[in-house]
């Protein structure tokens, strides 16, 4: 870690949140002066919060500030099944608002812009390898949201010369998502409490799963690299759901009590994505499953993040 980003200034929309947490302090410690737009404030003396909601155009206007010089786009609704209740609100959070910013960044000078996205716009493709060049066929609603999201970035790259770059995430996990309700958390918490754990079909469902400190050297390096476009972050191995239930019962001693239920319309039978582009452009994760469950573990057991 350097100064690589001194004289930067940089917006973090969901900043407080379960990734932003992680990639603030990397922004900051690259040089880069920080401000946020979340719900929450960051506590950090060098960190101003705008706090409200992304929806607001009041917050909106009040957090791109004259001078910035890049947004990191975070803040979203994630959850699928969330999105099939409420297909209105994850529009309104992931479309409408992302539109939203982007006329402000160009309004306002801003020249580079990095939204967090996923591989759920490609819909199911079987076991077949993701990679960015896959057309954009969403099967739900979150997805939909992301592939418009994904659309508006490419328009504004297109139209108005941005630099923008949507990161293909993967599943996320690590220190700081004890709040969250992804599946490591899930299993997680069922352990602690002694809970089953339910397991959509026959959990032979293939996933990638990413450290959040993977993530954020991700971000840096299309950062650095001025990438235009989608590129996928992810560990560039993927494990089945018994595989994952299997690593999290070696961190916490113990098998993960499980509960086969239905499968839940709209999720992929696999996730396998090529990191390719990303390593080209010198990115290679770090983080181990097993170490990796080990350090989200360890918050969960001391009851914080």
């Amino acid at each position: 870690m350097g100064e690589e980003l001194a004289g930067e200034r940089i917006l973090v929309t969901g900043g407080s949140g379960f990734v932003g947490r992680s990639v603030v302090p990397a922004l900051l410690a690259e040089g880069a002066r920080v401000s946020v737009l979340d719900r929450n404030a960051y506590s950090h003396p060098d960190v101003d919060t705008v706090l409200g909601d992304l929806r607001d155009p009041a917050a909106r206007d009040a957090a791109v500030a004259p001078g910035l010089t890049g947004i990191v786009h975070l803040a979203a609704v994630t959850s699928v099944l969330g999105s099939l209740a409420d297909p209105r609100r994850v529009h309104e959070v992931n479309v409408e608002a992302t539109a939203s910013l982007l006329e402000l960044a160009r309004l306002r000078g801003v020249p580079r812009f990095l939204m967090a996205s996923t591989n759920a716009v490609v819909g199911d493709v079987g076991a077949a390898t993701i990679d960015e060049q896959l057309p954009l066929r969403p099967l739900t609603p979150y997805g939909a949201t992301k592939a418009a999201a994904e659309m508006l970035l490419s328009g504004y790259a297109g139209g108005y010369g941005l630099t923008t770059c949507a990161l293909r995430l993967t599943n996320v996990y690590g220190p700081g998502m004890r709040h969250k309700d992804s599946v490591v958390p899930r299993i997680m918490r069922a352990v602690l409490d002694g809970q089953t754990i339910q397991v959509y079909g026959d959990g032979a469902q293939r996933r990638d799963f990413v450290h959040v400190a993977d993530v954020v050297s991700g971000l840096l390096v299309a950062w650095r690299a001025g990438h235009v476009g989608p590129l996928i972050v992810g560990s560039g191995q993927s494990v089945s759901v018994l595989e994952l239930l299997d690593a999290v019962g070696a961190v916490t001693g113990g098998p993960v009590r499980t509960e086969y239920v239905d499968a839940k319309p709209g999720e992929m039978p696999a996730v396998v994505v090529s990191i390719e582009r990303a390593r080209k452009l010198g990115y290679e994760p770090a983080v181990s499953l097993a170490d990796g469950l080990a350090t989200a573990w360890d918050e969960f057991r001391a009851g914080v993040g």
